[in-house]
């Protein structure tokens, strides 16, 4: 099945890793957004099955409103950082994974919210 894919993410080089990783794991970006405010418009405008969530984004800002929003909207999401601590704390029961991330973590993360 593919998997319509929301990528909130800030740092091109790391967009462009989950872009791969997702389109090998045939799945399909279906928008991006770079900071808080982007993620928000696009939560409510876009339909897609997952989001990739980074917590710290372009506008200094943590993404904990983009992460209720998503949980408002129903809407599966794994979160990425590079401080898994933080992370957990922050997302609790949401999968998390630590930058920089590997194909096999993703894919399994992806396995475990989407059923």
């Amino acid at each position: 099945m593919t998997l319509r894919v929301f990528l909130v993410e800030d740092d091109p080089l790391v967009a462009m890793m989950l872009e791969g990783y997702l389109d090998v794991l045939g799945n399909e970006i279906v928008a991006t957004a770079a900071t808080v405010a982007e993620a928000l418009d696009l939560v409510a405008k876009r339909d897609f099955d997952l989001a990739i969530l980074d917590v710290h984004l372009a506008d200094g800002k943590t993404s904990e409103a983009v992460a209720a929003a998503l949980s408002d909207a129903g809407k599966a999401f794994i979160a990425t950082s590079g401080d898994a601590t933080i992370m957990a704390a922050e997302f609790d029961g949401r999968p998390v994974l630590r930058k920089p991330l590997r194909i096999a973590e993703l894919e399994r993360a992806i396995d475990a919210i989407i059923v």
